[in-house]
């Protein structure tokens, strides 16, 4: 029997593993929820989400006192099912991130079930489409860090063989970031991609501008200029620019994806996995923007994203920010500037669960 007999839930703060800033927030720690399920006929499955800082014990309550005794008795084979349940008995609080987050945990639970019970890794369950996807560095271009460092972490990026770096953007004038901009463009060349990252920082007009500015580094693309939902403001902004604007880590459903697509506002998704609900619609969400011709480069959790976008055809990109190293037994694989989906049966993460004892909040 398949059914789910048992469901917990605990969190497990992560320090960061460097400083992180941008122009908005700066990343404070790495809640960690965790939900564990068991099957009757003896199958496990580990699946977690996480917030920056904040929120991560609202999310560990939803879990606890909602959604994981709706669990019990389900058929951990019937996925979209059991999301679908679990979505409709929180309509109160949906769509929203606290409910987004929890709903991830259990589907990447169930997942990682899944796969295990097929003995198969989740890259090749998910879809299939390729082993590894190429690799790009955020870790080299937070906000604070000085016009040097920003050159140095590029040059040790291109050195690795990596694809391309993402550097912070947002500062109070638009020359300091282009002066930025320049210098690390000078010292990668013109075939190696940059990025920028706003974090929702800006105003349509303000972005407008500054992506005429930016023009001139040929940037790949242009990442959260504006609030997350302002969607006309991504659309006029995507129309006015020759860059491609990147959204998706601050959207919390299928729709919302589908509403920026539709408007043209979005040339590259960023969906996260934690953040949409789980693997079951992000997947949805990678299909959606194969349909209109996007590429999918999802936003942080590399250790679980690597196998998602090998999934899919339209993957393009994985973000480099290690953030598990504390709490798994092994990092993940590096190749020839490529991030190499795990074999292993499941999510493919290793996770040391004497490490996560020793961090879990009581």
């Amino acid at each position: 029997m398949a059914v789910v007999v048992k469901a917990e839930a605990f969190l497990v703060d992560l320090e960061v593993e460097q400083e992180r800033t941008d122009a908005v927030q700066a990343f404070l720690k790495q809640e960690t929820v965790f939900v564990e399920l068991a099957t009757a006929d003896g199958g496990t499955g580990l699946g977690y989400s996480y917030t920056i800082g904040t929120g991560g014990t609202a999310v560990l309550a939803l879990l606890r006192d909602h959604l994981l005794p709706r669990l019990i008795g389900q058929d951990s084979r019937r996925i979209e099912a059991v999301w679908h349940d679990l979505f409709a008995s929180t309509r109160a609080t949906t769509v929203g991130a606290i409910t987004s987050l929890a709903l991830a945990a259990v589907d990447t639970a169930l997942w990682d079930l899944k796969c295990r019970r097929a003995d198969e890794p989740l890259w090749r369950v998910a879809g299939g489409f390729a082993p590894r996807v190429p690799l790009y560095d955020t870790e080299g271009g937070w906000l604070h860090l000085s016009t040097d460092e920003l050159v140095a972490g590029a040059r040790k990026s291109v050195a690795a063989g990596w694809g391309g770096v993402k550097v912070k953007v947002g500062k109070p004038t638009a020359h300091e970031d282009l002066e930025r901009l320049t210098a690390v463009r000078e010292a990668v060349g013109p075939r190696f991609d940059l990025m920028v990252d706003a974090n929702q920082s800006l105003t349509a007009a303000e972005a407008i501008r500054r992506a005429r500015a930016f023009e001139a580094v040929d940037l790949f693309w242009l990442e959260e200029p504006l609030p997350a939902d302002d969607v006309a403001g991504h659309a006029r902004l995507s129309a006015a620019t020759p860059i491609p604007v990147a959204v998706g880590e601050s959207l919390y459903s299928v729709a919302q994806f589908r509403d920026y697509l539709h408007r043209g506002a979005a040339s590259i998704v960023q969906v996260d996995v934690a953040r949409v609900g789980g693997i079951t619609p992000w997947l949805k969400v990678a299909h959606l923007a194969e349909a209109f011709n996007v590429q999918v480069c999802p936003h942080f959790l590399m250790e679980l994203h690597v196998s998602l976008t090998a999934a899919i055809p339209n993957g393009r990109y994985v973000e480099h920010i290690p953030q598990l190293r504390a709490i798994t037994t092994a990092e993940m694989t590096i190749s020839d500037g490529h991030a190499v989906a795990p074999e292993t049966p499941g999510l493919g993460i290793p996770w040391n669960r004497d490490a996560m004892d020793d961090r879990r909040v009581a």
